[in-house]
Parts: structure tokens; sequence; C-alpha cells
């Protein structure tokens, strides 16, 4: 038979009352109190029941994680850390429960999952990774954002831009500087001497994309005005796979526009990249430089180690667990932007000689 309520209050020493209000967080209680509470609760096993709680609050312990692909270390790191911080430990009572839901990157998928999640009376939403650039998409998540929000169920955008939805509404926005960290790798490429820099973009349509995009021409044209455009031929397209990274490398090799360095979206298809190098007998770095974005932990075991761009992933799930759940309170604006960060590594370095290759 399930422990009830009444039971842990019996064994805590306490009235039901004091139980609920341990259970539910946000209430004051004594640190003594709410230790006799949850040593109760371990010894008896209670569980409470979900769905009541749900019917009686509106809203559940339940927080939807939306990520584009949970088997990209992206989108595992933020997860994981932001899972991890929900449920912080010795803090029973402001525990809660994450739902990882597996978009692939869809616009009606990230829908569809808003509703389910609605239907479930979700306590918290965070949505992550790079926003799908459409309008009608932008109209219909706005809308579905701010019927859920104006309900109570706090809102976080992590890794996106912010969206328009009506001030006031506890929706918070937290983003990365991918602008500033593209402008940084591309001068760090321009230091060292190279001027023929190829860029394997993610993406077309998805924030992050034009992000990155935009502080590598930003760099470029800082240093050259006519960088831009000579290097508008060298720049390739691709998903944020490795397979993706290295198809668009052959397609730059085919085209026979010479290039010393590739800067490349996101660290996967830096992986791409390099091995399409290597297979065409090219060194990294005397012949070629080769830098990625997001700093992920298989970047220092490379051959040689991945100078990167480091994005904030661990710190934006714990930030975005505590602004959902209101352990931290709203940043003015609703907005906060988290810095990036250059890694230079080996895999980056001057270009050639003249007759080198390639």
């Amino acid at each position: 038979m399930a422990v009830t309520l009444a039971e842990v209050a019996a064994q805590a020493g306490v009235s039901p009352a004091t139980v609920s209000r341990v259970l539910n967080g946000g209430y004051p209680v004594a640190g003594s109190t709410r230790t006799r509470v949850e040593r109760a609760v371990e010894e008896l096993g209670y569980i409470a029941n979900g769905p009541a709680r749900a019917l009686a609050a509106a809203t559940s312990d339940l927080v939807g994680v939306l990520v584009h692909d949970v088997a990209d270390s992206f989108f595992g790191i933020l997860a994981g850390s932001l899972q991890g911080a929900l449920a912080p430990t010795g803090h029973t009572g402001s525990r809660r429960l994450a739902v990882v839901c597996n978009t692939e990157g869809a616009p009606a998928a990230e829908l569809a999952y808003l509703t389910l999640l609605e239907g479930q009376r979700a306590g918290g939403i965070v949505l992550t990774g790079g926003a799908v650039e459409d309008p009608e998409h932008t109209d219909a998540l706005a809308t579905r954002i701010t019927r859920m929000a104006a309900g109570g169920v706090p809102v976080v955008l992590c890794g996106r831009p912010p969206l328009p939805v009506p001030a006031g509404l506890p929706v918070t926005t937290v983003m990365f500087d991918d602008h500033g960290g593209a402008f940084r790798l591309a001068e760090h490429l321009l230091t060292l001497g190279h001027r023929r820099i190829a860029y394997v973009a993610g993406p077309q349509g998805l924030s992050a994309t034009r992000e990155r995009l935009a502080g590598h021409r930003a760099a470029l044209l800082r240093h050259d005005p006519d960088l831009p455009e000579a290097c508008a031929a060298l720049t390739v397209h691709a998903a944020f796979e490795r397979s993706a990274g290295y198809d668009a490398t052959r397609e730059l090799l085919r085209r026979g526009a010479p290039f010393t360095a590739v800067a490349a979206a996101n660290d996967t298809i830096a992986m791409g990249v390099a091995a399409a190098l290597r297979e065409e007998g090219i060194r990294i770095p005397e012949d070629m430089s080769v830098a990625g974005f997001d700093d992920l932990p298989f970047c220092v075991d490379t051959a040689p180690a991945l100078t990167t761009v480091r994005v904030p992933l661990r710190e934006a799930g714990v930030l975005a667990a505590q602004l959902v759940t209101g352990r931290r309170p709203q940043p003015p604006g609703g907005i906060t932007t988290l810095p990036t960060e250059l890694m230079v590594r080996a895999s980056t370095a001057p270009p050639p000689t003249a007759g080198s290759r390639p």
C-alpha cells in the first residue's frame, strides 16, 4: 500500500500541511523541520501523486526540455547539466522531473511537443538550440509560448534569440555570443596570416548559423573590405554533422579555388573537414589550418587538438534550470548573453609558404 502524506507527517512529527510545504517548495520552512520531513520521506519511501498535485496546482513538477538531437554532444551536455541542476542534492522539495524531447530540428515537432507538454500541465519549458528563422513558425511558436507563460508556466529560450512575446511574462532568453566567438576565431586566423579562409557554415535558416557566419564575415571586413567578397566562393552550408563537413570539404576542393584555412560552424563539422583533408594527403596544420566551434570534449583528443570557440554549455544548463524553477530572478529585459571563449590549440598555424600545398 502506498505511503500517505499523513504517515510522513506522523513520522516527522509535523502537520500534513508542513509536509506539503516542504514537498512543494517555495514556502518558508525551518531548516530542522525540513530535514525531519525529508528524512521521513526517504525512510518511508513516500512518492507524491504527480497527477493529483498537477490538478490541484494547475501545473506539475515536469519540465519539458526540447533539443534538436539528444545524441549530439552539444545538446547532451546542455540537457545533462540542466537535468542535474533541476534536482539539487539535499533539496527534495524543489526537485523537478526533466522530460527531454528530441525534435530533430523540425518546427512541426517543436510545436507538437509543446502541445503535449501543455496537456501534461508542465511546470516549465526550456527550448534549446538555434531557432528556425521562418516567420510563420516564429509566429506560431510565440503564440504557443505566450499562452503557456500567461498561464504561469516559466519558459526559457536557451541558445536562441528572444521571441516576440508580451512584456511581463515569465519568458527568459539565454543567448550565446556566437557572433563574437566567430569574430575572434576569424581574427585569430587572420592574425596568423591567412587570407584565403574557407568557411563551412551550418544549415541555412537557423539563428546560430546566421550569427556565426555574420561574426566570421565581420572579422574579414574589418581586416580588409575586399575579403568577404573574395572568400564568398569559399563558403559552403552544411548540416551540423561529420559527414556533412566531409562532403562540404570535398566540394571546396573540387572547386579548385586555393585556401589555407577552414573554419567550421561546429566541432563535429570540423571532424569531417579534417577527414576529407587527410584523405587528400593535406596535413593539419602544416598545409591547412582547421578550426571548429563549441569546444566539445573530444576537441582536446583529436590529433592535432582542435582550435575552437568554447560555448558555456554546462553553465547555460545550470542557469536555465535556475530560471525555469524560479531559483534565480529574470534578468533585466529578460535576456542574458553568455560569453564565448577562443581556445587556441595545435590545429591552427601560419599558412604554408609559397609553393607548398594546397
